[in-house]
């Protein structure tokens, strides 16, 4: 299922200029806060008509400026997560879940039950969402906009709200979502971790301009998208597959075209497929094999891009058997090294610096 955007829309002095396509999956946008994000996914939703532009969603035209055509928001057949759950406080959680396939005919409502399993809520249908937690709140909310039979789903920084262990919480769930329930979704969120693990599509917004689309791999290995990215998190998505666990260490081994990693143990079957998020920040590089290191992976790369120093550090691209790989240096290991594009390396990476955000599971074919 396609989504298909090109808008134009000014908010006075700033101007929204966008034009992306997203091929099931989850197609993230991504960027700064006032980049335009929100306001492009209201566009899609219907809660903002664009002054030019056009919005199709598997075929169907919501927005045609030139053909005057505009389905309203109730009609678009959308549904919208938003950063807060939004449920209705004086309801119970089978109610809020149930509430809006009042507005969905029934032949298109889609079954109940399976929902409810897949977002592990059916403990919490008797309970009031005055006593949830916010990761439950938003598994509830994800389940209430499933049940009205969207055509695409809409999750507006579904995370932003939550520490760090509820998001860690809602993000297998929203893997599942994206794996099982095959509704394409449009997610906006600003950290890259989250885009690295999810999505499928990535589009870079900047200052209300679309920066880069395309498969979320691809885009990440951009040096030239690192000001729009968050330093801490820029890097690299890897597929691999488990091949083995070692259980006396807690280990996990990947396989990948660029060679094993080591990660920390993970629950999932050998011949699993997982997604993994490399830090540039996390990869150091040697021009000599290492030796005598306590980090566990070991990658040989040649160097296919330099990126723009900023500041004492600057990005650099290495091609690891068709693999890319971003690492991050001083501007002094650059020059005490001697590298530049063509210089064979050894990429490093401890094991340890791969946390549970960095793994997910690899998104399925769409």
């Amino acid at each position: 299922m396609t989504v298909e955007v090109e808008v134009a829309h000014g908010f006075g002095a700033f101007r929204l200029a966008a034009r992306f396509r997203g091929e099931g999956g989850v197609t993230a946008l991504f960027g700064r806060s006032g980049s335009g994000k929100t306001s492009l996914v209201n566009i899609v939703a219907g809660l903002l008509k664009p002054e030019h532009g056009r919005v199709v969603v598997d075929g169907v035209t919501l927005v045609d400026t030139k053909r005057r055509i505009f389905v309203p928001p109730h009609r678009r057949r959308l549904g919208y997560v938003f950063q807060e759950a939004r449920l209705f406080p004086h309801l119970s959680v089978r109610q809020n879940l149930l509430y809006g396939r009042f507005f969905t005919p029934r032949a298109e409502r889609p079954a109940v039950a399976p929902i409810i399993e897949m977002l592990g809520i059916g403990h919490l249908l008797d309970r009031r969402p005055g006593g949830l937690s916010g990761g439950e709140k938003q598994r509830v909310a994800i389940g209430r906009a499933l049940l009205a039979g969207p055509r695409l789903l809409l999750m507006d920084e579904p995370l932003a709200a939550l520490d760090e262990a509820r998001k860690g919480e809602i993000l297998p769930y929203i893997e599942r979502l994206r794996d099982e329930m095959r509704v394409p979704i449009v997610y906006v969120s600003h950290s890259l971790a989250e885009v690295a693990r999810l999505a499928t599509t990535m589009v870079v917004l900047n200052e209300g301009k679309v920066e880069a689309a395309g498969a979320t791999a691809e885009v990440m290995q951009r040096l030239d998208l690192a000001p729009v990215a968050d330093p801490e998190d820029a890097g690299a998505v890897v597929e691999t597959t488990v091949i083995a666990h070692d259980d006396a260490f807690a280990l996990t081994r990947l396989a990948s075209a660029a060679g094993d990693l080591l990660v920390p143990q993970v629950p999932l079957a050998v011949g699993a497929r997982l997604r993994v998020h490399i830090r540039a920040r996390d990869v150091m590089l040697a021009t000599e094999p290492p030796a005598g290191l306590s980090a566990l992976n070991v990658i040989r790369g040649t160097i296919a891009e330099m990126g723009p120093v900023l500041g004492a550090s600057a990005e650099i691209r290495l091609d690891c058997n068709g693999i890319a790989l971003l690492a991050r240096l001083t501007r002094r290991s650059i020059e005490t090294l001697a590298l530049r594009p063509g210089t064979r390396v050894f990429a490093v990476i401890k094991a340890v610096s791969f946390d549970r955000r960095g793994l997910g599971e690899e998104a399925s074919d769409h």
